[in-house]
This record gives C-alpha cells, structure tokens and sequence, in this order.
C-alpha cells in the first residue's frame, strides 16, 4: 500500500499548485502510473472517481483496488461516499453513455473561466473529459466574434468556452439528455440559451442536410470511436467513416475557418485522402493536458483548406 500512497501523494503536490493557480477543480491525479496499479483517479473538488482497469485473466487474484481506497482516505481524509468506484472496460458506441444509476446528483466544478456541471454517479462518463481541457482553452481564446460548431457536443463544454469567449455557437448531438445538460452548463455561467442553437439531431445528418447553408468560423468535430445506436441506420466506425466526416465538416466552413477533429481511436491514421486535399497540423501532443500519462488518450488534426 506504500508504494501507491507515495505515489498518490506525489502527484498531489506535483499537481495542486498548478491546479489552484489556474482554477482548475477537476483533474486527473493517477493515470495507471504503477503497472501493479492498473487503475485512473480523477479528483472533481472533493470527491475521487477511481476506474478500475484491471484485467480480469492477467490480475487475476491480485485486488488492489482497496490499497487505492485506503490511500486515498489517509492522504485527503475522505470518506468512502465521496469515493466513487467504475469498472472501466472497453467501451464502444452508445454503450459508454448508458445509465448505472439515478441518483441525478449534478453539481458544478471550476474550470478556468467556467463552472461546468458533472454528475459522477450515474454514467460511465461524467459529464466533462478532462483530457479536452487545452483544447477548451485554444476555443475560448480564438473565438470572439466568431461563428463555432460543436458536432458530437455531448454536454456542451467545449460549446461554453467558446461562448465565453465571444462565439456564437450551434451545438448538435442525437441525445436529449445531453443537449438538456449543455443548456444547463450555458445556465450555469449566465451565458442566455435564447442566444445559441441546440441541434437535437444525429451529427452525421446534420453534415449531410446542412451543406452550404450557414458556414462556421470554427467548427469542433470529436466523434465517438464506434456507434451503433438505435437511431443510425449503420454502424459508425471513426477510422472508416473519417473521409465523410472531414468532407462533410469542411463544406459547413468559412474558406479561412478552422477544422478541430479529434478522437479517441489509439492507432488512428489520417487518411491519404485527408492529408492530399487539407492543409494539416497534428496536434495531439500540445492538446494533451499535463496531468494525463496516456499520450494516446486522444488524436486531435487542425485542419485548413488549402491557400
């Protein structure tokens, strides 16, 4: 248990500092750091979410989890109710935004400039991926008086910094659930939802209808990996569908504007068909916030047409 302890309080100072100084109340404290330890602690204020990422045939009779637990307690002086414990596997599609529970118990953390509201109970997810936090910021500084699209927009975060930070925004996603959230995060920071657009549509069709009609300035593109929901005709797979999805994105922009894709497929590759017709900049190093390990939590591309 002295060996995770450390480790956990390592991390805490390395982490705290910079945290308060940028306001930020949601971060990831371990990242599977230890190979014994194959866990993820994510602090949101006052309460630790612990994914447990153990392997059922190679951890086989090795249960760490309460090393975790009991660490965590000693070096915050928790208790267990503000621990929260989730079985991360592998998740894929409309699988990952299931429900685990009803307790709608939401509640607001801090993050720079915004209050952004997370529920750690009832989903897999809870409501924010912290591993977008630098690419939150570049929106928010880059969007004044500027037109923003946010495809896939889950619970609106990146549509909030982008608001804030001057932008009309249009966000679209197939789920009421999460459209209800955004508004609830624009509510949040007094940003008036009268002034933005909540496209309760699946994202694929809404870049196939909208062609041509209203262009963007900036457009934020973050599809799931895999998708297979109730309400698609077929199955979505991020890696096959890339050409449709960039192509599409690219009609819907200003001919100066700004292409963010990004996705969580590990072995991820850019089509030949994408780096021929773009102008592209990798960005996934710098898009990485510097308390995650995994450099391959996410691939994100700035994309631009052609001068």
């Amino acid at each position: 248990m002295d060996m995770i302890k450390n480790r956990l309080e390592k991390n805490s100072k390395k982490l705290k500092a910079w945290a308060q100084r940028n306001n930020v109340e949601a971060y990831r404290l371990y990242d599977r750091d230890i190979p014994e330890y194959p866990y993820i602690v994510d602090i949101y204020k006052d309460h630790f979410v612990v994914y447990d990422k153990t392997d059922s045939v190679k951890d086989a009779g090795k249960n760490f989890l309460p090393h975790v637990t009991e660490a965590l307690k000693a070096l915050f002086k928790t208790t267990d109710d503000k621990i929260i414990i989730k079985k991360r596997e592998r998740q894929e599609g409309v699988q990952q935004y299931e429900k685990l529970d009803r307790r709608e118990e939401y509640f607001p953390i801090r993050e720079s400039q915004a209050q952004l509201l997370v529920n750690l109970y009832d989903y897999l997810d809870t409501g924010l991926f912290l591993d977008h936090r630098p690419m939150r910021q570049t929106i928010f500084k880059s969007s004044q008086g500027k037109r923003f699209l946010n495809l896939f927009c889950y619970t609106g975060s990146v549509s909030v910094f982008a608001a804030l930070g001057g932008a009309k925004t249009t966000s679209v996603d197939m789920s009421q659930t999460y459209l209800a959230w955004a508004q609830e995060n624009f509510k949040q920071n007094q940003i008036p939802v009268s002034e933005h657009e909540f496209v309760n549509m699946n994202a694929l069709e809404y870049l196939s209808q909208k062609q041509g009609r209203e262009l963007f300035d900036v457009i934020f593109l973050d599809p799931p990996t895999f998708s297979n929901s109730k309400k698609m005709e077929e199955a979505f797979e991020v890696e096959k569908d890339q050409d449709f999805l960039v192509e599409k994105a690219m009609g819907l922009l200003r001919p100066e504007g700004i292409l963010y894709f990004s996705n969580n497929k590990r072995k991820f590759k850019l089509s030949e068909n994408i780096l021929k017709h773009y102008q592209i900049r990798d960005i996934s190093k710098e898009s990485i916030p510097q308390d995650f390990h995994d450099q391959k939590i996410h691939h994100c591309f700035e994309i631009k047409n052609k001068n």
